[in-house]
């Protein structure tokens, strides 16, 4: 499922909701997720999973086309875990 997608299923379920106020509240919910892990914070939904960040050493690295070796930064990526409950209904037989 992409973004508009969402957007539309969203929508179709909430109609008393015009869909210029459902892209706003999705984009209002994915930027929360991601000023709050840009400030190295978590974000727990309950269900769902866990969204934090995870640091990565600096490294050296080889550009695939060219072969040559490169130099990789150390950096933050994002990390999700999921939680119990989502775990379990993607595991039902």
């Amino acid at each position: 499922m992409i973004r508009s997608e969402l957007v539309q299923q969203l929508a179709e379920t909430n109609p008393e909701l015009s869909l210029r106020e459902v892209e706003e509240i999705v984009s209002t919910f994915f930027d929360e997720i991601v000023r709050r892990l840009a400030e190295n914070g978590r974000v727990e939904l309950r269900g769902f999973g866990a969204f934090s960040t995870r640091a990565r050493d600096a490294r050296t690295g080889r550009n695939p086309r060219t072969g040559e070796m490169v130099d990789v930064d150390a950096k933050r990526v994002p990390y999700f875990k999921p939680g119990k409950e989502m775990r379990q209904r993607l595991n039902v037989a």
